[in-house]
C-alpha cells in the first residue's frame, strides 16, 4: 500500500509526498485552476555514474555516456516508438540525461492518464537487440558531432577537462564515439536492472490532476521489483587545476568563454544552505543588480548571454561564470577584482536584500507554472530536500554568512576556458 503525506507551501498551495512498497518516491502537486499537467518519471542516474556496484556485488566500470545512450535506447519497443503513442494522444514527450539524473517526461492538456499509462509502461519495459543497440551509436556518434562544433557545449566542457583530474564530471555526458563503441545489450540491460530499480527512481507531476487517483494507477501499474542497494565510486581530486587557461577555435563570431572556480570538497554533497549561499553570492558577485555587472555590460564587455551557476553535484563543485566577450581575460580579472573588493570592504546590505527578494520572486515564479512546479518537485527528489526548504533558507541566511563563503574563490584553482573564432585560411 502506498504512504502518502501533504506538504503545506507558502502560497496557499502544497504537494503529496508517497513513497510506493517498492521505494519509488511519487510527487504530485494538484493545480485545479491550470488547464495542463507536466509528469516525469525519472531515476536517480546520470552520467557520473561510470563505476559502481549492486548489491555488494563487484564493482564494475561501464563505457562512458552508457546512461544517455541509455535513455534513447528506452523509447523503443516491439510495438514501436514511445514518442508516436504520445502523438497520438497529443502529448509533448521529451528525455533528459544530466550528470546525476535521467528523466522522461511529457506535457498535455488533456488525456492525461492515458499519457501517464504510456509513460509508466515503457519507461518499465526495456527492449534492446543488439542490431538495435549498433544502429543507435551510429546516431549518437552523430549527436557527439554536432556537440563538438557546439561552442556552448565546448567551452564549459574544455573547462571541466581542465579543472578535473580525476572526477567524470570531465567527461562530456553523451560519451565519445570510442566510448559508446563499446555498449552491447547485455551491458545495457546490466545498468538498467541496477538504475532503473523502483527504489532509486521517482515521478513528479504538476497540473490539473487528482492526486488520489494518480496513486491508484501508479499502484496498480508500476512493476514490484525488490529494492537494490547501489554503491557509486567515490572519486578522489585534487585542490589543483591541470591549467588555468584553455582555448580553442570554433566558427563563431564573438569568443564565448566560462570562467570557473574549483571548490575544496570535503564532503560528497553540498547542502542545502551552500547552494543558497554561493548562489547568493554570484548574484552579489556580478549579477544583473550588481555594479560590476553594469559596468561591463557598459564598457562592452559582456553582453545579455552572460551569466553565473554554482555547478555542483556528487563530489564536485565549480563555481562559473559564462557568456560572450571580446575579451574573456579582462572579464576574469575584472571578476577577480570583484571578489577582492568583497572580500575587503563586505557586502552593501542593500544590493543583498535586494538579491534576497529577487531569488524569492524567482521561486515564486516557478510555481507558477506546472513544468516550473514539476522541475521543482525533481530538485526536491534528486536532492532529498523538502520543496519549500530553500524559501525558508532564503529568508533566514545573513550577509555574514554569504561572505564566509568567499573562501572557496581562489584564482590559483580557477580555469578561463575561450572559443576564439577560427582564422580563414
Amino acid at each position: 500500500m502506498i504512504k502518502k503525506q501533504y506538504f503545506e507551501g507558502p502560497f496557499g498551495e502544497g504537494y503529496v509526498k508517497a513513497v510506493h512498497p517498492t521505494g519509488l518516491e511519487i510527487y504530485i502537486m494538484e493545480k485545479p485552476n491550470f488547464d495542463s499537467a507536466h509528469a516525469v518519471f525519472g531515476t536517480k542516474y546520470g552520467s557520473i555514474d561510470t563505476v559502481f556496484s549492486k548489491d555488494g556485488g563487484e564493482e564494475i566500470s561501464v563505457p562512458e555516456g552508457i546512461a544517455h545512450f541509455l535513455e534513447h535506447k528506452l523509447f523503443e519497443s516491439e510495438e514501436g516508438d514511445a514518442f508516436t503513442r504520445f502523438a497520438a494522444t497529443g502529448a509533448s514527450a521529451n528525455a533528459y540525461t544530466s550528470f546525476d539524473r535521467t528523466c522522461y517526461l511529457f506535457t498535455c492538456g488533456d488525456n492525461f492518464y492515458e499519457n501517464l499509462k504510456i509513460l509508466l509502461d515503457f519507461v518499465q519495459h526495456p527492449y534492446f537487440t543488439q542490431e538495435t543497440v549498433e544502429k543507435e551509436q551510429g546516431i549518437i556518434g552523430q549527436e557527439i558531432g554536432m556537440y563538438d562544433d557546439n561552442a556552448g557545449w565546448r567551452v564549459m566542457f574544455n573547462m571541466l577537462k581542465n579543472m578535473y583530474s580525476e572526477h567524470p564530471v570531465r567527461i562530456d555526458i553523451a560519451g565519445t564515439v570510442e566510448s559508446i563503441a563499446q555498449i552491447d545489450a547485455s551491458l545495457l540491460y546490466r545498468c538498467y536492472e541496477t538504475f532503473y530499480n523502483p527504489s532509486n527512481m521517482f515521478i513528479c507531476i504538476a497540473g490539473n490532476v487528482d492526486a488520489d487517483k494518480i496513486l491508484k494507477q501508479i499502484e496498480e501499474e508500476v512493476i514490484y521489483y525488490p529494492p537494490v542497494e547501489i554503491s557509486r565510486k567515490e572519486f578522489i581530486e585534487n585542490e589543483s587545476v591541470a591549467n588555468t587557461y584553455v582555448e580553442q577555435e570554433l566558427s563563431v563570431a564573438i569568443p564565448a568563454f566560462c570562467y570557473g572556480y574549483k571548490q575544496k570538497i570535503t564532503t560528497p554533497e553540498r547542502s542545502l544552505k551552500t547552494k543558497v549561499c554561493m548562489s547568493l553570492l554570484l548574484e552579489l558577485i556580478c549579477g544583473e543588480a550588481s555594479p560590476l555587472y553594469a559596468r561591463l555590460v557598459r564598457e562592452g564587455l559582456i553582453n545579455d548571454e552572460f551569466g553565473s551557476e554554482y555547478f555542483c553535484g556528487r563530489g564536485y563543485a565549480t563555481m562559473l561564470f559564462e557568456g560572450e566577450s571580446t575579451d574573456p581575460k579582462r572579464v576574469a580579472e575584472e571578476i577577480d577584482a570583484e571578489i577582492n573588493r568583497i572580500r575587503e570592504n563586505g557586502i552593501d546590505k542593500k544590493l543583498f536584500s535586494a538579491v534576497k527578494c529577487g531569488m524569492y520572486g524567482d521561486a515564486v515564479r516557478r510555481m507558477g507554472s506546472v513544468v516550473g512546479s514539476a522541475m521543482s518537485l525533481v530538485e526536491s527528489a534528486v536532492s532529498g530536500q523538502e520543496l519549500y526548504e530553500e524559501i525558508k533558507l532564503l529568508k533566514s541566511v545573513t550577509a555574514e554568512s554569504v561572505v564566509k563563503r568567499l573562501v572557496s574563490f581562489s584564482r590559483e584553482n580557477s580555469v578561463l576556458s575561450v572559443i576564439v573564432p577560427k582564422e580563414e585560411k
